[in-house]
């Protein structure tokens, strides 16, 4: 039944409008004029309840063949329709076309209305598999006991995770160092998260490295782009470690500060073989290590021990083990995270002492009392040195097999 849209309806959804326009996407919108104020008319929400909006910014064009974004209501475009005397008289019925995919999105028809005449458009619906309260996977844990998500293969569905993000817009950082000869790993690395790292949303790699003619010139998609940062070379791998903290915070804040929502944190070594996507968003997303995430006794991670750094932490305390090649979240969280074990760094410097992994040290000290917001699955960072496990459905990142005693300054592992 339809009611009658008053002043009331709308100053109602002006507050409400972010909670409600999502439900609007897979119902019918009504686009109507009464009066002298234009308005659009959403789908039942979740009975008979009709989602109004105020359109005085959204003018009609007086041809249909001119499209004009609808932004906040629509992710497609549409055509308007001019009004005759408050009543649409332009077209029965003509197609709404999204111009970037040439897909048709719906179609325009004329409907009968208490006071005037209404237009609905019928819209494509989000598709995708009911979510069950009861079933699900049950050989690995998806929650933290602070109850934060713990995110593998099958624990969400990237069509909803998508779905809610895109209308964000969000602009995705990615820092990595290709120090010396690790600039060979570059081209495989953007290459392969072209194809899988956050596909069709905003990125740019920020890319560190003291050999700049060495990136490579890569065509990258739309809204995608490489950034070259200088820094100095290391006589240790070490170095080239812990320098990476200085070096990230100085970028931060000179730059991906003004460009970037969200950042992470990346080895260059390493490739992505599959989605990478949204799921892995929140303010601090942190990668179980490999090599620790199955039962391994807390007092048994590779933490560091010595009381005299500032990554200690002593026995019987813990909850994971992180790694240091793959960590992400909101920007101002990260730029705290980064900056701290930077400065946790120069603190161990001073003492005449470094700690054992040297940042991935620091890294679970702090996560350790600001606990992530989400933990990613060992599918986020796994390795070619190692045997796939049957709990990892899926690779998503993998470190490469590489020769440490070539590519690294003074060797090791």
């Amino acid at each position: 039944m339809q009611r009658n849209i008053t002043k009331s309806h709308l100053l109602f959804v002006a507050v409400f409008l972010g909670l409600l326009s999502e439900s609007i996407s897979g119902d019918q919108i009504w686009v109507s004029e009464k009066e002298d104020t234009s308005f659009f008319v959403g789908g039942r929400i979740p009975d008979d309840f009709l989602l109004a909006g105020p359109t005085k910014n959204v003018p009609l064009i007086p041809t249909p063949d001119k499209q004009k974004k609808m932004d906040g209501w629509m992710d497609g475009w549409m055509d308007y329709a001019s009004p005759v005397n408050n009543v649409y008289l332009e077209k029965e019925s003509y197609q709404v076309n999204d111009p970037g995919s040439q897909q048709t999105l719906g179609s325009w028809r004329k409907r009968k209305c208490s006071q005037s005449e209404v237009f609905w458009l019928s819209c494509p619906k989000l598709k995708y598999e009911q979510p069950q309260a009861l079933t699900g996977r049950t050989d690995v844990n998806a929650v933290t006991n602070w109850n934060a998500p713990l995110v593998w293969e099958r624990t969400f569905d990237p069509v909803v995770i998508d779905s809610i993000y895109k209308k964000m817009d969000p602009r995705i950082a990615v820092v990595v160092f290709a120090v010396g000869k690790y600039t060979r790993f570059l081209q495989k690395f953007i290459e392969s998260g072209e194809k899988h790292f956050f596909v069709g949303f905003n990125v740019t790699y920020y890319v560190h490295t003291d050999r700049k003619d060495e990136v490579p010139k890569l065509s990258l998609g739309e809204g995608r782009k490489v950034t070259v940062e200088a820094v100095p070379s290391a006589n240790r791998w070490q170095d080239v470690v812990l320098g990476r903290m200085k070096w990230a915070t100085i970028t931060i804040e000179k730059k991906i500060l003004k460009e970037a929502d969200y950042l992470f944190m990346m080895d260059i070594d390493s490739e992505f073989r599959s989605r990478f996507g949204a799921e892995a968003l929140s303010r601090l997303s942190a990668v179980l290590h490999r090599g620790y995430y199955k039962a391994t006794p807390r007092d048994s991670f590779p933490y560091e021990r010595r009381p005299q750094s500032k990554a200690f932490i002593p026995a019987g305390e813990g909850d994971y083990y992180y790694t240091a090649a793959v960590w992400g979240g909101y920007l101002e969280d990260m730029y705290k995270l980064v900056k701290y074990c930077y400065e946790m760094s120069e603190e161990d410097a001073k003492n005449k002492i470094e700690a054992v992994w040297q940042e991935e040290s620091h890294l679970n000290r702090y996560l350790l009392t600001n606990k992530p917001t989400k933990v990613l699955s060992p599918e986020y960072l796994w390795s070619d040195y190692d045997k796939v496990s049957p709990d990892i459905k899926v690779v998503r990142v993998s470190q490469l097999i590489k020769n440490y005693a070539e590519v690294r300054p003074n060797g090791g592992h």
